[in-house]
């Protein structure tokens, strides 16, 4: 079910990444999302270990993963609330001791959903890029 990416995946989760950006954070302007894209597909996804699931040809979701920072967890709009998203915790949890990752204050459903999953909230600052407060928050085995 869940399988690490290929290279030649890079432009689907990029567009994956891209629209699940603009909608979970509606507060951060679509410019910012569109802004950004070059850089993740040039060098955020090759450096990261990226994990996808897939429907036929089409990518439901994927985690990327740098060293024990969790860079990304997206779900297309579509397939959310079908436990793709615990299934991604479940299966990070196995390979890792203690996860850490970053989610803006205001994405409140995603907030929620990583305590739901045993994070915890262990500081808070300001994203210099979007102005946004961002917490940081971990989990460890």
């Amino acid at each position: 079910m869940i399988r690490e990416a290929k290279m030649e995946e890079i432009d689907q989760l990029t567009e994956l990444w891209y629209r699940s950006s603009v909608k979970a954070h509606h507060f951060i302007k679509r410019a910012y999302w569109e802004s950004q894209k070059d850089a993740m597909k040039e060098r955020y996804f090759p450096m990261s270990e990226t994990y996808v699931v897939t429907l036929q040809e089409d990518i439901v979701g994927f985690l990327s993963m740098v060293d024990d920072y969790m860079a990304a967890l997206f779900v297309d709009e579509s397939f959310q609330g079908e436990g793709y998203g615990k299934e991604f915790v479940r299966f990070i949890k196995g390979r890792r001791e203690n996860i850490t990752l970053k989610v803006y204050k205001k994405n409140s459903k995603a907030v929620h959903f990583y305590k739901k999953h045993g994070f915890v909230v262990v500081d808070e600052f300001v994203d210099q890029k979007t102005s946004e407060q961002e917490y940081l928050m971990e989990w460890v085995k």
